[in-house]
């Protein structure tokens, strides 16, 4: 029996040494492929070409016997590896004729990202860190672009402080909160006007599926060029309203961080053993539990300045307060009928997005758990 289970260990290595060999060549194609997409301005992220992909290769897995999950689980952690590949590849610069870009905070984590997709797709790019002030004029009089990337309780503060920009030069700023900083930037300078949040971290390799939102400020026309460059990125664009987007940004960050920070903050109150709780901790909490220490391996200040950036964040939070009490009330009278007829209630909100959630986290937690025995 020994002697049969090691040939048939040795077979599957040997298949093993054919899966990397394999992935090696996708990896040398897909470098390839991102220099002729480099070459002809295309996107590195196509989501029909990844979509119908995906269908074929789960019913040819399905035709011979394997699950359909694995194909596709195995293809996107490779078409992951294989987007960062191609972000090195360099992109095509849709607006060569662009005089220099300065980059304002380009020294921090998000301005250096957006230095190096630059960079990468041909630009001159300069930036004006915090003590560079005294060579603004000189770095930004000829300016084709200003991009502001700085904390958000300067961001208003630094737009003003801006001397005059060319009448043609395009003024954006990378900012989570947008209806302050796009009027800033509408009575500090004369020309067009753009307001961008990327929706992501600068920790990332690749643009592709990352998302960034925009608000018009003024004269589109000018920075056309700009959101198909962020395209060519791999990023999927979404056009708001300022105030649209501020309103949003109270649950879609604010909310969120807070309660991951009061969560964090009760734990740390309780001081369970942090070793203890994951080992008895299923995939779920795991996960849970990570989504809440990632913050904390964070910088305090930026998620300070997020949640305390709007009035309406305040008034968001102290509503949520008031509905966690009435279900503690809940609790307290042991209500069950109650608590059913809440649940049922949010479940119909939810509607059909509840079941596709259930799909798209059970995906998660087969990582989850992986990651789990990995450590």
């Amino acid at each position: 029996m020994v002697a049969e289970l090691s040939t048939l260990r040795d077979q599957i290595d040997e298949v093993d040494k054919q899966m990397v060999a394999l992935l090696a060549r996708r990896l040398a194609l897909v470098e390839e492929v991102g220099h002729v997409k480099s070459q002809h301005g295309l996107p590195i992220y196509a989501p029909d070409r990844e979509a119908a992909m995906l269908v074929s290769r789960r019913q040819e897995a399905a035709d011979q016997g394997v699950p359909p999950d694995l194909i596709e689980d195995i293809l996107r952690r490779t078409m992951r590896e294989s987007y960062a590949s191609e972000n090195d590849s360099g992109f095509k610069c849709l607006k060569p004729e662009l005089r220099p870009i300065v980059v304002v905070g380009g020294h921090g984590q998000l301005g250096r990202l957006f230095c190096r997709l630059f960079e990468l797709s041909g630009y001159q790019v300069r930036t004006l860190g915090s003590q560079d002030w005294d060579k603004a004029d000189e770095l930004l009089k000829d300016a084709g672009m200003v991009v502001v990337t700085v904390p958000i309780h300067l961001t208003e503060q630094v737009i003003r402080r801006l001397p005059k920009l060319p009448d043609d030069c395009i003024l954006a700023d990378l900012t989570s909160i947008k209806s302050g900083p796009v009027q800033a930037m509408l009575e500090a300078h004369q020309g067009p006007v753009v307001g961008l949040h990327p929706m992501f971290g600068p920790d990332i390799s690749s643009l592709a599926k990352q998302v960034v939102v925009y608000c018009d400020g003024r004269n589109p026309e000018s920075y056309q060029w700009l959101l198909e460059q962020i395209q060519i990125w791999g990023a999927s664009l979404n056009r708001i309203s300022a105030i649209e987007h501020d309103q949003g940004m109270t649950l879609i960050q604010a909310l969120r961080h807070f309660t991951s920070f009061v969560y964090g903050v009760h734990l740390a109150e309780e001081d369970p053993r942090l070793d203890q709780l994951l080992s008895l901790s299923s995939p779920i909490y795991r996960l849970e539990l990570a989504m809440v220490g990632r913050l904390f391996a964070q910088d305090g200040q930026l998620y300070a300045d997020i949640i305390m950036s709007s009035p309406q964040n305040l008034a968001m939070i102290k509503r949520f307060h008031q509905r966690f009490g009435d279900a503690i009330a809940i609790l307290e009278n042991k209500d069950k009928a109650a608590f059913k007829q809440a649940f049922d209630q949010v479940e119909s909100w939810f509607g059909d997005y509840a079941g596709r959630f259930l799909k798209e986290s059970q995906s998660l937690l087969r990582q989850a758990n992986d990651a789990t025995h990995r450590g």
